[in-house]
């Protein structure tokens, strides 16, 4: 009965949503353009879209008006996401884990250690050739990636005990991305995976239903989760981007001259929101330090040991990755070369 109710609910408020956010036009003719987000306003991806919005109105502006919602104002990333295929929302900003619920071949970056170095994850994001596929692969749910923001590298913490090896988290429930591929890593690992909405973590932390979670250094900070968790492990298990997704049928329905001003304003985001991260996990780190959080650097190799099989797991189940995988392989190699 409760999953009913939940169900029921959940689709009120899609229906609401959509009733709510439909009407497109503002009184002076402009058409709205409504753009969503979860994380706060001083997050690098609120700032990468506000460069967007200045970007697309300096252009565009007699004929578009951007707004750009933090918060999860709209809605969890679950409920934007289908909003954003239904046209009420024009963009949202969506995890790995949730498009992996609509297309498996983003289980290719839910694989821990994928990336053996923050250059590398770069690299192969902006990949035209290699990412293109992927981000497309969601047409035929009504939305396609425009662009892929930088999430850092996951790490766990906790409340109460710290994780210095594998060992540590038997026996914790620790929240993770609501995806497949993330439950069973956290298997691997020993812990008990805990799939829930990244709103509802400080709750279920400042309640004891999780022991922990495993997500960036800005969490700790931005979302005020070091305010119970203590322990910041670095086994730096992923490196996950997030993905801004759009509705395919405002795209489609974009002169050439408007779309190519739009991939111009998303490529705007993604360098304005990388070029943000750096310094905010700088002071987020800082910050999280005079919330007496204690950042621990345990041997990432025994962390890695426990999950590499599940790279053969996926990969057996769904070969169609398997030549997005060797070529991200290349690439890792590639970056190592370069350097030497």
């Amino acid at each position: 009965m409760k999953k009913f109710a939940k169900f029921f609910l959940s689709i009120v408020f899609i229906l609401g949503s959509i009733l709510l956010l439909t009407s497109c036009k503002v009184g002076n003719g402009k058409t709205i353009i409504r753009v969503s987000h979860n994380q706060a306003a001083d997050h690098p991806t609120n700032i990468g879209l506000l460069a967007f919005e200045e970007f697309i109105e300096s252009r565009l502006g007699d004929k578009y008006d951007v707004q750009i919602f933090p918060n999860e104002l709209l809605g969890s990333q679950v409920n934007t996401v289908e909003l954003t295929q239904t046209g009420a929302i024009n963009f949202t900003v969506a995890s790995n884990a949730i498009l992996e619920s609509f297309d498996d071949i983003y289980q290719i970056f839910n694989l821990p250690y994928l990336f053996n170095s923050p250059e590398h994850y770069h690299t192969v994001m902006d990949n035209k050739e290699l990412i293109k596929p992927i981000f497309t692969a969601t047409e035929k749910s009504g939305f396609e990636a425009v662009a892929w923001l930088d999430a850092g590298t996951r790490n766990f913490y906790t409340v109460k005990k710290p994780i210095r090896t594998p060992d540590d988290l038997k026996g914790l429930k620790i929240r993770v991305q609501q995806s497949a591929s993330n439950i069973r890593m956290m298997e691997l690992f020993g812990g008990a995976a805990t799939p829930m909405g990244f709103g509802e973590v400080y709750t279920a932390l400042q309640q004891s239903v999780i022991d922990g979670a495993e997500n960036n250094e800005l969490a700790l900070t931005s979302n005020k989760h070091g305010e119970v968790c203590k322990y910041y492990s670095y086994n730096m298990h992923q490196m996950v981007p997030d993905i801004v997704i759009g509705n395919l049928r405002f795209l489609n329905n974009l002169s050439n001259e408007e779309r190519a001003i739009f991939d111009e304003g998303f490529k705007i985001i993604s360098k304005v929101q990388r070029e943000a991260w750096g310094s905010s996990v700088e002071k987020a780190i800082e910050e999280a330090k005079a919330m007496n959080v204690e950042f621990i650097y345990p041997d990432v190799l025994a962390f890695q040991e426990k999950v590499l099989p599940l790279h053969k797991e996926v990969l057996d189940a769904n070969p169609k990755l398997k030549p997005i995988y060797d070529r991200i392989q290349e690439i890792g190699k590639e970056v190592i070369g370069g350097k030497n």
